[in-house]
């Protein structure tokens, strides 16, 4: 199956789990339509510079984010760090993680949550 870059679903979502300003999420597969394994979110996600996803935890399920373009700060379960392009970042069960937009430039990356059975 072939999916072209302007046939996503587009969802933006405003101070997303607390976050500051807005996150895109083009939604680049349904994960309970078309995908068969246990995911919650596949999806490419743009910040606009001082963007992000407030701190949350992560229960029975692991996310990926995987770093596109730009420059991100991310909380990785309670250590900070930055991310650049080609970095990637795995919050499994039980831990916590945030991300924000530190660059000039907006930041895209790709996440996949996988939920555990």
């Amino acid at each position: 199956m072939i999916r072209r870059n302007d046939e996503y679903k587009i969802d933006c979502r405003q101070n997303m789990r607390g976050g500051d300003g807005e996150v895109k999420i083009e939604h680049l597969w349904d994960c309970e339509q078309e995908l068969k394994a246990n995911n919650r979110l596949f999806a490419k996600m743009t910040f606009q510079p001082g963007s992000g996803i407030g701190f949350h935890n992560h229960d029975n399920e692991e996310e990926v984010f995987v770093i596109i373009k730009g420059q991100a700060e991310a909380d990785d379960n309670g250590v900070k760090v930055i991310l650049n392009p080609g970095d990637s970042i795995l919050t499994a069960d039980s831990a916590g993680h945030s991300i924000k937009c530190i660059g000039d430039e907006p930041l895209e990356l790709l996440a996949v949550i996988s939920c555990y059975n």
